[in-house]
């Protein structure tokens, strides 16, 4: 039984120059204790999927205009999508059932609390328990995600911590209520390489030992190959493929996810061999093409596709594609 299912999805921003469909009709579940990478590039709905599980579209402009976000826990399933974002109840799952990981730590972090104190202020909150106990509780996640130190940088500021030190601070922060759901948003983008790999492992070694499922975004295709289970591919707004990790990196069905594969830099590139890189831009998202999203930019466009859009259908077991050259 999954974790969590999206059903419908659509999160729309109003502007006064019209309306952005950010997050067009998204379907996907994530089981407990697995990993979903939902991959795209910038502009395609990955974070704004993520806030709009956590509740924190920014209203207005923007609001859920329609789906479902059925969340399990405790016995129970909740839909998030008709909670009120600021109403007790979707205060109490946000950061306590469900938690997020910031791209950039130092917004995400408050340069005027110590890492301590921003910790602690969640544990108080949801487990109930007395500074002294939250104290604790945090030095202990500190630890937990390899910071040297914790009884010194419990009590440190933000700017006083490397970027990598930064990143699992929040980390620390986001699973100091070991939620079942962590949403995590580019979290490795700020970060040089080597420090890029080192908080890759503690999130995976974290999910085995917290049993906590996420959902990675990134537009990061090698990342995803060390860290989910499943993938789905998002553009302007749509899933337009989903399957297992393998499935997806061995027989990529999109001409979309083709071009992603393409991308990718790789030690067995020859010298003069060049990166084939993805013809044209995202379009605009106040001018939508009529058709496949992907239509203006694809290699293999038809007819149909300039004229109608196509749905998700199952092109094998487990993996779905949304493609007229399916037919």
């Amino acid at each position: 039984m999954s974790l969590i299912e999206v059903k419908n999805l659509k999160t729309y921003f109003h502007t006064d120059d019209g309306i952005v469909r950010a997050v067009d009709g998204v379907d996907f579940t994530i089981d407990p204790e697995k990993t979903l990478g939902m991959v795209g590039e910038s502009g395609c709905g990955k974070s704004v999927t993520g806030r709009s599980i956590m509740g924190l579209v920014q209203m207005p402009p923007g609001r859920i205009e329609a789906g479902e976000i059925l969340f399990r826990h405790n016995g129970a399933v909740t839909d998030l999508a008709k909670l009120d974002p600021n109403g007790s109840k979707m205060r109490s799952i946000r950061g306590n059932e469900i938690a997020m990981i910031f791209q950039e730590p130092m917004k995400a972090l408050n340069p005027v609390y110590t890492i301590g104190d921003q910790i602690m202020e969640a544990i108080i909150l949801h487990q109930r328990l007395s500074k002294k106990e939250a104290r604790n509780r945090a030095i202990e996640m500190l630890r937990a995600v390899g910071i040297p130190l914790p009884n010194q940088r419990v009590d440190e500021y933000p700017h006083q911590l490397s970027g990598g030190m930064r990143q699992r601070a929040m980390i620390a922060g986001a699973l100091s209520c070991n939620p079942s759901l962590l949403i995590a948003d580019e979290p490795t983008t700020a970060l040089d390489v080597t420090i890029q790999a080192q908080v890759l492992k503690l999130m995976n070694n974290l999910r085995r030992d917290f049993k906590t499922a996420i959902l990675f975004i990134t537009h990061n295709l090698g990342v995803i190959a060390k860290m989910a289970d499943d993938i789905v591919v998002m553009y302007l707004g749509r899933i337009v493929e989903g399957a297992s990790v393998r499935d997806i990196f061995r027989d990529p069905l999109h001409p979309y996810t083709h071009g992603l594969m393409k991308s990718i830099p790789s030690l067995d590139t020859r010298e003069k061999e060049r990166l084939v890189p993805i013809k044209g831009v995202v379009p605009d998202p106040f001018e939508y093409p009529q058709g496949c999203g992907f239509e203006p930019r694809c290699p293999h466009a038809m007819d149909i596709c300039k004229r109608q859009q196509p749905s998700l259908k199952t092109a094998a077991p487990g993996h779905i594609v949304a493609c007229w050259l399916m037919e």
